[in-house]
This record gives structure tokens, C-alpha cells and sequence, in this order.
């Protein structure tokens, strides 16, 4: 079963015959290239993807409720890098268990585990239990990522993958502008809230994907590649140094969602101020994202992979002279900007480079490697910001994002022999 194509019939001349304004057609031909052609499957995900994610702030804000529980600031690199480390076990996890059980099952597996995980980390009573279930949390919340990666990649033909994972960068970011609103004005009436809508949208994604999700994916291989380990991913030097320049990016953009709150709070501003940058940040991307997929596609991938590197590692490292709320929300400005143009271009090319019967494993070792970039931030970047000052964090995260727009360019020829 395939989703109605959202395109407009043909404009018929008016009672006078006259064409429609030239506008209204060139509005109708950019909703139709932007969302049209993508079968049912990818509209659950996508749909699910913005429930699960109106609700996504336990994490966002977890800084800000170890603070509230008594953490100092010495004690939070152990948890964040418990979450970190979470998180690098989650998506291999999740890779194997879309392509050898199927993607319905794995996202299933994820929306209930998250919630189960969270509930522990409230209740937990110490230092150590909260990294236990920190790192819980961080295994849960990405376990679900590779099924749904490969729903998308199922979903659509080479020509609309980066298209389709544009949408779904898009997806993310309706539910994290309200998410950003909606956890602002709830951590102040308490924390036990953000934990209680978390839960609730990450089963209303599980009763979405059960409800409309097929048990097997479309034209699903006889037999997983490899055996169904990650042999076929580790053989793949191309696909290892790609994920390796994502890890650069992904480092930079981590510093975003838990160094950045660290400033935010050292500076004396309320969590609200938080939750007001991920607002700007993630409506910025919910109004520019549309647009700026079909203008993008006409370049070079690695090309605007490179360019959108240095806009996040620009804009991440101007947190360093920032100190006031509208301080920080021009920062935004500049890394929300990288990040729009990056939208869908890292999944889209680990998407060309997989083999029809280990697309979630593939994309199981991008969500990896970001979740290794998340360790790094979490473990390493607030540890950077205590012992060595903010300053050197700053100039740092600046460094690390530079190099990473390097290495897409020096990787980008033997790319253009590969994919599409």
C-alpha cells in the first residue's frame, strides 16, 4: 500500500482560461518534489517521529534536573558519559535487531525500553545509580534509530533518499520546537512532568508503528548479508572513514544539547533560556528546512557537507562570547543554519553505500558513530569545561569542525565513484 502522492492535479484554466497565478504552480511543484512519491511506511515513521518527539525532554534537560537532584558540577561528567555510553551500545543493538527480526519489532523494542529506562533514572536515589540508569536511558533512546533509518531507506528509490531523510531531519524538528516551548514551561512546575510526557509520546509512537507499520519490510532480502553480524560494515573502508568524518560534526553539534546548557547555567540565566535556544533552533529548521532540501540537492553532497561543518563549528564556538539569552540565540542563528543545510545528507549517502540486505546495520554504524561523538561530548566536553575553562572547549569544538569539513572534501572524490 502506497500513500496518496501529496501533488496537486493538473491546474485547469479558469472560468476565463486563464492559468493559475504563477506563484500558486510554483508552490504546488516544490510540495510535490518535497512530498510526493513516498509510500505509507515513511509517513508512519514520520508521523511517529513527531509524536515521539513533542515529548523527547528528559535528555535536553537532564542537566538541569542533576543540578535540581543535588549533582555538582564534578559529578555530571559521570552521568553524561554513562548516557554516552548508552548510547554507543543502542544503535548496534538496534541494527542487528531491524535487519534479522524487522524494523517494526526493533522500533517497538526502543519506544517501550526508553520510557522503562527513564522511570528508572527518576527513582534513582545516588551518583552511581543515576549513571547506571543514565546509561540505560542513552541504550533505549537509540535503539529504535537504525529500524527507522531503514523504513526510509525501504521507503525511497535513490533519487528521494535524501529527500525523504530531509523530511525526517524535518520531522525531528516539529517535535523539538515544541518540545523546547513545552519542557521550558514544565521543568518549572516540576521535572517529574518532562519524564511523564516522555513516556507517554514514546508509546504513542509504539501504537502508531503497531498499528500501520508492515511486520516485514517491502522486498526484504532471503537472508541477512554476513550472517547478520557487522562483518559486511567493517569490511567497508569507505564507509569507516565517512562515518569517522560524521563523528567530527556530530561532536560539534553534541556540544549544542549539553555543553551549551552548562554556559547557559554558569552564566546565572534559568533553564527557560535553554529552552527558548532550542525553540529558535528547531523552528528555524521546521520553516527553512523545506526549502533549503530542494535547493541543496542541486550541489555536491560532500561539498555542502564541508561548508555546513564550518557553519556549526563557527557557530558552536561563538557560545565562547556569549553571556546573555539574545547572546546565545545569534548563535543559533549560525549553527541552525549549518545544521539545516546538513539535513538528510549523512543518511542519504550511508543509504547509497549499503547493500540491500544490511541497510539497518549501515545505518546502525552512522547512529554509532554519532553515538561515539555523543560520548566524546558528554564524557569529554563538559570534563574540558571544568579542568581547562570554556575558552579552551570553544576553541577546541572550532578545531574539531574544521578538520571534519576537511576530511569530507579529501573523501568526497572516492564517494562520487561509488554512489548515485
Amino acid at each position: 500500500m502506497t500513500a496518496p502522492v501529496l501533488s496537486s492535479p493538473a491546474p485547469s484554466a479558469g472560468p476565463a482560461g486563464a492559468a493559475p497565478p504563477p506563484g500558486r504552480g510554483r508552490l504546488r511543484a516544490a510540495a510535490a518534489r518535497h512530498f510526493g512519491g513516498l509510500p505509507a511506511p515513511f509517513w508512519v515513521v514520520f508521523c511517529g517521529t513527531v509524536v515521539n518527539r513533542v515529548g523527547t525532554m528528559v535528555v535536553p534537560f537532564l542537566v538541569f534536573y542533576l543540578g535540581s537532584r543535588g549533582v555538582t558540577e564534578a559529578q555530571t561528567p559521570y552521568v553524561l558519559g554513562a548516557l554516552g555510553a548508552g548510547g554507543l551500545a543502542g544503535p548496534v543493538a538496534g541494527g542487528w535487531f531491524a535487519d534479522r527480526v524487522g524494523r517494526r519489532q526493533a522500533i517497538l523494542a526502543g519506544m517501550v525500553a526508553t520510557p522503562v529506562s527513564q522511570a528508572l533514572l527518576f527513582c534513582s536515589p545516588g551518583v552511581l545509580t543515576l549513571s547506571l540508569a543514565a546509561a540505560l536511558v542513552g541504550a533505549a533512546g537509540s535503539l529504535h534509530g537504525p529500524g527507522v533509518a531503514a523504513v526510509i531507506v525501504d521507503s525511497a528509490g535513490p533519487s528521494r533518499r535524501q529527500a525523504a531523510f530531509g523530511l525526517y531531519h524535518w520531522a525531528i524538528n516539529i517535535g523539538a520546537a515544541t518540545a523546547g516551548a513545552a519542557g521550558g514551561f514544565l521543568v518549572e512546575r516540576g521535572f517529574w512532568l518532562l519524564f511523564v510526557v516522555d513516556a507517554v509520546t514514546c508509546l504513542g509512537f509504539a501504537a502508531v508503528a503497531a498499528a500501520a507499520l508492515p511486520r516485514s519490510a517491502p522486498h526484504a532480502p532471503k537472508g541477512p548479508a554476513g550472517g547478520g553480524g557487522y562483518g559486511v560494515v567493517v569490511r567497508d573502508r569507505l564507509l569507516l572513514a565517512f562515518v569517522t568524518v560524521s563523528v567530527a560534526g556530530e561532536c560539534v553539534y553534541a556540544q549544542t544539547e549539553f555543553t551549551v546548557p552548562l554556559a547557559i547555567r554558569d552564566h546565572g540565566l534559568p533553564a527557560s533560556a535553554y529552552g527558548l535556544v532550542a525553540v529558535v533552533n528547531a523552528a528555524l529548521v521546521v520553516v527553512l528546512q523545506p526549502f533549503t532540501n530542494a535547493w541543496v540537492l542541486r550541489f555536491d553532497r560532500m561539498r555542502v557537507w564541508a561548508v555546513t561543518s564550518v557553519l556549526l563549528a563557527a557557530g558552536v564556538g561563538l557560545t565562547g562570547v556569549a553571556s546573555t539569552t539574545g547572546g546565545y540565540l545569534l548563535t543559533v542563528v549560525v549553527w541552525s543554519a549549518g545544521e539545516v543545510c546538513a539535513g538528510g545528507i549523512a543518511t542519504s549517502v550511508v543509504a547509497d553505500l549499503a547493500p540491500d540486505d544490511a541497510r539497518a546495520r549501515y545505518q546502525a554504524a552512522l547512529n554509532w558513530a554519532r553515538g561515539v561523538a555523543r560520548f566524546l561530548a558528554l564524557g569529554v566536553g563538559p570534563a574540558l569545561y571544568a579542568a581547562a575553562g570554556p575558552g579552551t572547549l570553544w576553541w577546541t569544538v572550532t578545531a574539531v569542525g574544521v578538520s571534519g569539513a576537511a576530511g569530507a572534501l579529501l573523501i568526497r572524490p572516492a564517494l562520487s565513484r561509488r554512489t548515485p
